[in-house]
Formats: C-alpha cells, sequence, structure tokens
C-alpha cells in the first residue's frame, strides 16, 4: 500500500502543471472569447490524457537519467517542484514545470553528492534557450504564410471568422496533446525504474490524469495572464500562437527533452508581434516571466536541497 502512496508528489506536481499550462492551450481563445472557459478545460483534460498515453514516455529517459535517483530523493524532487510551481501559479506566473523537476534533480544530486550528466544537462539547457526562439521564428513564418492564404482564398469576413474560430479549437486540442506528451514525464518521470512496480504505463495515466485535474480545478489566473498581459490577441493571433507552441512541443517530444510551453507560447505571442508592431507586445510582463523562469529553477534547487538535507538522516 505505501508503494503507491510515494508518487503523490509527482501527481501534487502535475496538478500545478495543468493549472499552470492549461492556459498555454487555450488561454488566448478564452480571452479573446473564441471558446467558453468550462469547454476550453475540459477538451485540454481529454486530450492532455491521450497525449500522455501515446507519447508520453519518449522523455522519461531524459528526466530520469539526470543523476541517479533513488526512492526518497524522486519524491523530495518532485515535492519541491511541485511546491516552486504552484507557488508560482498562486502569483499568476507561467512558469515551467521542466525548469522545476530538473532543478530539483540537481538540487538533490549536489546533496548527495551523485554523479550529474552534464552532458545530457547542457542538451537540456540548449533546448530551454532554442524553445522560445524556434517558437517565435514558426509563429512568424505561421501567421505570414496562413493570413496570406487564407486572405487570398476566403473573401467573406464571416466565413474567415468561422474556421478562425473552428481551427482554433482544434489546434487547442492538439495544443493539449502535446503538452501531455512532452511534459508528462516531469510529473511522474523520477519514479519510472525507482519505484517497484511502477510502469511507464501507470506513469503516464497517472501524470496524465494529475495534469487534467489541475487545468479543470485551478487554471482560471493564468489564463488572464497568458491572454490578455501578454499582448492583445485577435482570434487568428491566438490561433497562431498556440499552434506554434504546440508543434514546438511536439518537436521537442520527439527528441525527448521535457520542454516549457510557458516559453514556447510567449515565444510564440513575441513572433505574432513582430508581424504586428513590437508595441504589441508587453515588455514588463514578459521581463517578470523571464524573471519567474530563472528563479523556478533556482528556487526548486533550493528546495529540495534544502528538504533533502532534513529527510536524509531518517533514510
Amino acid at each position: 500500500m505505501f508503494k503507491f502512496l510515494i508518487p503523490l508528489p509527482g501527481l501534487y506536481l502535475g496538478w500545478g502543471l495543468g493549472s499552470n499550462d492549461a492556459a498555454n492551450v487555450f488561454g488566448p481563445q478564452v480571452n479573446s472569447e473564441v471558446i467558453r472557459y468550462r469547454t476550453a478545460t475540459i477538451l485540454t483534460a481529454i486530450f492532455v490524457i491521450v497525449g500522455a498515453l501515446f507519447e508520453g514516455r519518449k522523455c522519461f529517459e531524459t528526466v530520469g537519467g539526470i543523476t541517479n535517483l533513488v526512492i526518497w530523493t524522486a519524491v523530495v524532487s518532485a515535492l519541491a517542484a511541485a511546491l516552486t510551481v504552484n507557488l508560482m501559479s498562486y502569483l499568476k506566473i507561467p512558469v515551467s514545470t521542466s525548469q522545476a523537476i530538473i532543478g530539483a534533480i540537481i538540487g538533490v544530486g549536489l546533496l548527495r553528492h551523485t554523479k550529474i550528466e552534464y552532458i545530457l544537462l547542457g542538451k537540456v539547457f540548449i533546448c530551454w534557450i532554442l524553445t522560445p526562439l524556434g517558437a517565435v521564428v514558426i509563429a512568424y513564418l505561421l501567421y505570414r504564410f496562413l493570413a496570406f492564404v487564407w486572405q487570398r482564398r476566403v473573401k467573406n469576413l464571416l466565413a474567415f471568422n468561422r474556421i478562425v474560430r473552428t481551427s482554433s479549437i482544434i489546434i487547442g486540442c492538439y495544443a493539449a496533446y502535446t503538452l501531455g506528451a512532452n511534459n508528462v514525464a516531469n510529473t511522474t518521470g523520477t519514479f519510472v525504474g525507482v519505484v517497484p512496480g511502477f510502469s511507464p504505463f501507470m506513469a503516464t495515466l497517472l501524470g496524465g490524469g494529475s495534469i487534467a485535474l489541475g487545468a479543470l480545478t485551478y487554471s482560471r489566473n493564468v489564463m488572464y495572464t497568458v491572454g490578455k498581459k501578454i499582448t492583445l490577441l485577435d482570434p487568428f493571433s491566438a490561433l497562431i500562437a498556440v499552434l506554434a507552441q504546440a508543434i514546438t512541443l511536439h518537436i521537442y517530444a520527439q527528441i525527448g527533452v521535457p520542454v516549457s510551453s510557458s516559453q514556447a507560447v510567449v515565444g510564440a505571442v513575441v513572433g505574432v508581434g513582430l508581424v504586428k508592431g513590437m508595441k504589441m507586445v508587453n515588455k514588463k510582463t514578459l521581463t517578470n516571466i523571464f524573471a519567474g523562469w530563472f528563479f523556478t529553477l533556482v528556487g526548486s534547487g533550493v528546495v529540495a536541497y534544502s528538504l533533502g538535507w532534513v529527510v536524509r538522516p531518517f533514510m
């Protein structure tokens, strides 16, 4: 029985991920009134679980390979990351659960003086840097291309608006799928291969379910931040931003590196802003978010180190 309680901190982290990152899936559409909040969270929950089950295990090796984990360090890592993410969510700051869990794993690794795989860690850091930059480029090109094609082919404004609204919902579902595929490893990946009997299937199912629960119960606050404080998004811009971040996450899921949907969506919104003019982008909010990412990585590491220092004598 005790064995099945061990992953609870990871499920708590998943709940925080869902409450924070559901905004990156449907936040712009909700704020531009393309879809209602409750409908958006239900669709997010469904497709997050599907994405986790079909492709979630691709990132497990990276999360579990940074350093050698044992049961108590896996628990401490997940708990420290969850506490950090939920604090940022309470403060309405979009953050990276990927950075939170990796920072926490580094923290317990330093505490135990276990070997840290710096080559793998360097690969992760490079992917983190490229995530928002790639999303900027993808969003910019998508906006230029789709605006050109649709303006040539769809002359009726009402028809154009219908296409945009329908496409936004479909793309939001795809974005939820990629969130589950890329980020479920952040929630339960530390326990795979550490907890006896905790299979990758069980990890993806429970992790995906916890993300879905977070989206359903506590995602409204960050929806407002993503949709309104970063840039003023019309429905077409929202479609491009969400599609660009979804493509970005799906690419990194294939590579096996969990990245931040928050970084991707902010990069995508900046890409849209470049097309429409930089004055559309709220630079103060972007600065605050970048600062939040840094403090998430460092803060989760410090919290994990501190928690580990407290519990290690009892292990």
